[in-house]
């Protein structure tokens, strides 16, 4: 199934172009937050977005009353359908379009409310609390600024969501329940409770003089992730419907699975073994051979015990002869849920483009890694398909497998 329309917010640039750039020349979206941020205090660190008016978005009457993850993932997906070339109705029918985007929900809005619940009483509590912050309503409010009357839903896999998004679109189209789908996550984690209960956790950077520094996966001396927020969106279309409308193709998905560690609520399998198992079974669903992935697009989140068990299920995989690999998470910080996504477009460009970008801050790898890396500059090099993984909280686990434009996999893919 054909990429053919890419939407990204990001910590590093709106559209595909310049987030992939960034990812390629170290350009890192990570800041400290100004003493006067809420956020000064509870990270040293973060990644932020640019922020977006809400009536650019959404009529006047509706934009009163939304989370941040909803605005975010609705000018994505306008930027994806216009990036495509899609008007819905035109180029498809209304039925005939779906959309699974993800996201946590508002939390940031039902932080905001509760502050003013315990204030103010009952009558301090907005009546459009729940439209604002339910997990489903980035999905929703895309289907109704569009037009979109097919399948609609939202997958709650933490930080796999934004992959597993894209993988749930492709076995919707092989269903033939759409002829298109909207694609993706929106992730808003930057609000006090949230960076608070990530530093309780002592799974954020800290103690970078630079806070470009700080995010460095596969690293020794990676201390933790930098949180960031973000959306991306993708248009994933049956290949023929693609074609028949003349669309351009950025890459096409030829496969992807779904597995879970079993092992702990927040910790992964220090093994690796499902997220092997994992990457096993979406190249078997590709059609495809180890042999035939050209780049490794890492989750490497920058924390010390999910990249080693990352890098022993590769090495699970391939055993001492790699592909290269990289995390663009030393850019773009950790985006839970929507890194997924835009990592899967960041590899749709590297395909594109045929460079593959570096893992930022990769200076001293761990030990006995015996991986191929690229560190301090993208690499030129023509592959015909890319692996690109995304684990998250409760053991989750999701790989992706895109490939260059009519790279033979499976028939239907």
């Amino acid at each position: 199934m054909a990429v053919t329309g890419i939407g990204l917010v990001s910590p590093v640039g709106a559209t595909a172009a310049e987030v992939f750039d960034a990812t390629c020349e170290g350009r890192s979206g990570a800041v400290r937050p100004a003493p006067e941020h809420p956020l000064h205090g509870l990270l040293d660190v973060a990644a932020f977005s640019p922020e977006i008016e809400a009536t650019s978005v959404l009529p006047a009457t509706e934009a009163r009353f939304v989370d941040r993850s909803i605005l975010m993932a609705l000018r994505a997906a306008e930027t994806a359908l216009a990036d495509a070339g899609i008007e819905v109705g035109r180029d498809v029918a209304p039925d005939r379009i779906a959309v699974v985007v993800s996201g946590v929900g508002g939390l940031a809005l039902l932080e905001e409310q509760v502050t003013l619940y315990t204030r103010k009483g009952r009558l301090g509590v907005s009546p459009y609390l729940m439209p604002g912050v339910l997990p489903n309503m980035g999905a929703a409010r895309i289907a109704i600024k569009f037009g979109i009357q097919g399948f609609t839903s939202s997958v709650g896999t933490a930080c796999a969501a934004g992959a597993q998004s894209v993988g749930e679109a492709l076995r919707i189209l092989r269903a033939d329940e759409a002829d298109i789908v909207l694609c993706g996550c929106s992730e808003a984690p930057l609000f006090p409770t949230f960076a608070a209960a990530f530093g309780n956790a002592r799974a954020l950077a800290h103690g970078w003089a630079d806070p470009v520094d700080a995010s460095r996966p596969f690293d020794r001396r990676r201390n933790g992730l930098v949180l960031g927020e973000g959306a991306g969106v993708l248009v994933l279309e049956r290949r023929e419907h693609a074609q028949a409308r003349g669309a351009a193709r950025y890459a096409d998905v030829l496969g992807w699975a779904a597995t879970n560690d079993a092992y702990h609520p927040t910790t992964p399998r220090p093994d690796g073994s499902a997220a092997a198992q994992c990457m096993t079974k979406a190249l078997r669903d590709a059609g495809l051979e180890p042999a035939d992935i050209g780049y490794v697009n890492a989750h490497g989140t920058s924390t010390k015990a999910g990249d080693a068990a990352e890098l022993l299920a590769i090495r699970t995989v391939y055993g001492h002869s790699t592909p290269p690999l990289s995390s663009t998470k030393g850019v773009t910080g950790h985006m839970l849920g929507a890194s997924g996504v835009i990592e899967a477009a960041i590899s749709a460009l590297a395909l594109q483009r045929g460079l593959l970008p570096p893992t930022h801050n990769l200076e001293d790898p761990d030990p006995d890694n015996d991986v191929d890396h690229i560190r301090k500059a993208p690499r030129p090099a023509g592959v015909q398909a890319v692996l690109t993984n995304s684990f998250g909280f409760g053991g989750h686990n999701v790989s992706l497998v895109l490939a260059d434009p009519g790279t033979k996999g499976r028939a239907d893919g």
